[in-house]
C-alpha cells in the first residue's frame, strides 16, 4: 500500500477545468479505493451482470488498475480534462441546462453540469429502488475507502463530484448484511443498459442519468481509473456494490458497477 495522500475537498462553488483536472489527479493517488467491501456474506448470491475482464464498450481500453494509479500502463480513450478548457464561470448556478445536449457556448466540448449539491433521493425504477438515506464516504487513514454503516444506507464518495457536476459521482451501498438480509443495492446486478437512475438534490434539481453499461469485476482487478476518473467533460455516475461468489472467508469476490451519464434535469 503506497503512502496515503489526503485528498483535497472537492466541494467548491467555482469549477474551473484546472481545478477539475487537479481533483482527478488527487483521486487517482488513492490506491485504497480500488476495491469496495460492500457485502460480506450471501446465501444464493445477488443478481450478477456479465463479467467484465474487458469492457464491452469502446470508451475504455483496459479495466485493470495499476499498482501506481498516477502512472497507468493503459489509459482511457475518453477525453481527459485540460487546463485550456474553462467550463463556464461557475459563479451563479449551472453553466448549462442538463439535458440540452450539444456543446456549451465557446465550443469547449464540455457537456452541461451543475454546481455541487447534496443528494436527497435516488431512484432506479427498473429494480424498484428508492432511498433518501445518505451517508458520506471518505478515504480512511489506511488508504481504504469507508463504507456505509448499515445495509440500507447509500454512500456518496465525498471527495469526488456530486451527481450533476463534471466527472463521475461514485455512489456505493451494501448488497446484503453479514447474515444475508438483502441490502439497498441487492438488485443492482439486474440493471441494464438504457435503464435510468433518477436523483434529487438539495438545491431542488432533479436529474436523470442513463445507464451505459453494467459489469462485474474481480476486486483484484477493480477498474479504478474508469470508476473514479471517468470522463471529466460530462456529468457521470457510478453505482458500486459487491457480487459474485463468496470466498473462503465468506466475503464476495467481485464488485458490480453501473456506469451512466447525465441525460436530463430540471
Amino acid at each position: 500500500m503506497p503512502e496515503h495522500t489526503e485528498p483535497t475537498p472537492r466541494r467548491t462553488t467555482s469549477r474551473g477545468a484546472a481545478g477539475v483536472a487537479a481533483a482527478a489527479t488527487v483521486i487517482l493517488l488513492v490506491v485504497g479505493v480500488v476495491a469496495l467491501v460492500l457485502g460480506l456474506r450471501g446465501t444464493s448470491g445477488p443478481p450478477q451482470p456479465a463479467a467484465a475482464g474487458v469492457p464491452t464498450t469502446s470508451t475504455m481500453t483496459s479495466t485493470a488498475p495499476t499498482a501506481t494509479p498516477t502512472t497507468p500502463t493503459t489509459k482511457s480513450t475518453a477525453t481527459t480534462p485540460s487546463t485550456a478548457r474553462t467550463p463556464g464561470t461557475g459563479t451563479s448556478g449551472p453553466s448549462a441546462t442538463p439535458g440540452q445536449g450539444g456543446t456549451p457556448a465557446g465550443g469547449t466540448g464540455i457537456g452541461p453540469f451543475l454546481e455541487a449539491s447534496a443528494l436527497t433521493s435516488i431512484e432506479i425504477p427498473s429494480i424498484g429502488l428508492r432511498s433518501s438515506d445518505f451517508v458520506p464516504l471518505h478515504v480512511q487513514g489506511d488508504g481504504t475507502i469507508s463504507v456505509p454503516g448499515t445495509a440500507q444506507e447509500v454512500g456518496l464518495y465525498d471527495d469526488g463530484p456530486t451527481p450533476g457536476q463534471l466527472g463521475p459521482a461514485v455512489v456505493a451501498a451494501h448488497v446484503d448484511t453479514p447474515s444475508g438480509v438483502p441490502g439497498i443495492f441487492a438488485e443492482l446486478g439486474k440493471v441494464k443498459a438504457g435503464d435510468v437512475v433518477k436523483v434529487s438534490r438539495q438545491d431542488g434539481t432533479h436529474l436523470t442519468f442513463t445507464v451505459d453499461r453494467v459489469a462485474s469485476y474481480r476486486k483484484s482487478s477493480f477498474p479504478t481509473e474508469a470508476v473514479y476518473r471517468g470522463d471529466f467533460t460530462r456529468s457521470e455516475i457510478r453505482l458500486v456494490t459487491c457480487g459474485g461468489p463468496t470466498d473462503a472467508r465468506n466475503e464476495y469476490r467481485d464488485n458490480v458497477i453501473v456506469f451512466g451519464h447525465l441525460t436530463s434535469g430540471a
